[in-house]
């Protein structure tokens, strides 16, 4: 078996500040009151870390680009309904390139309909001069009831994968988002690209971030 490079360090910051940012939107969305200015605060970063992923999707590690995600209906039906158990991704497998894609799609509906919200109490989403009072109220119910369930119902469907997956399947899908490096049979990985991570990737990273974080910063500052 040999090890190769799959999720870059970028790819892996990410994965982990999201998942962080998540839990601590849910814990101050839960507590109100003073709690709700961090609640805003992390809700700018999760916007921050979804542009950014976007981004690197296209200029980042070979098996973060979205080209590798196993999207194809043909292939998710195959996965599912094969029956050999050698079958084997670097990357995302079809389940797990689906899930990340719902995953990311709903948090960017909740970061938005967020920007649009107003609890009628003390907080307002920095946009809400922008929409109707209609749009206010459609945004507030998705953000606070529909879209944060939905979220929660699939943090916890990924959990219970990686659980079933190392439980039943035997295989950590948790390491290689901690380390970078998936082992893999000898001749397989001759053909099959590791994904770049030297410091120069680290510092593109970093501009893409940067700029990620400057676009939520204008979005969130538009004047009345």
């Amino acid at each position: 078996m040999t090890q190769i490079r799959i999720w870059d360090l970028p790819t892996r910051i990410f994965h982990w500040a999201l998942a962080l940012s998540v839990i601590g939107l849910v814990i101050t969305g839960n507590v109100g009151g003073n709690a709700m200015v961090w609640h805003f605060r992390l809700g700018y970063c999760v916007g921050s870390l979804l542009i950014f992923r976007f981004v690197w999707g296209f200029v980042g590690g070979f098996w973060s680009l979205w080209r590798q995600f196993a999207l194809s209906p043909l292939t998710l039906k195959s996965y599912l309904f094969s029956k050999d158990p050698s079958v084997n991704y670097l990357g995302h497998n079809p389940t797990g390139s689906w899930s990340v894609l719902a995953i990311l799609f709903f948090l960017t509906a909740q970061v938005g309909s967020g920007l649009i919200s107003d609890d009628e109490i003390a907080n307002a989403g920095p946009l809400t001069h922008l929409v109707s009072e209609k749009t206010i109220l459609s945004a507030t119910y998705w953000h606070t009831e529909v879209g944060k369930l939905v979220i929660l119902i699939l943090v916890l469907v990924h959990i219970l994968a990686i659980a079933w997956y190392f439980y039943r399947k035997k295989i950590n899908l948790v390491k290689p988002m901690l380390t970078g490096d998936k082992s893999t049979p000898s001749e397989a990985a001759l053909n099959e690209p590791a994904s770049l991570d030297r410091p120069i990737d680290w510092l593109k990273a970093l501009v893409v971030i940067a700029i990620s974080a400057y676009v939520i910063y204008r979005l969130v500052n538009l004047g009345p």
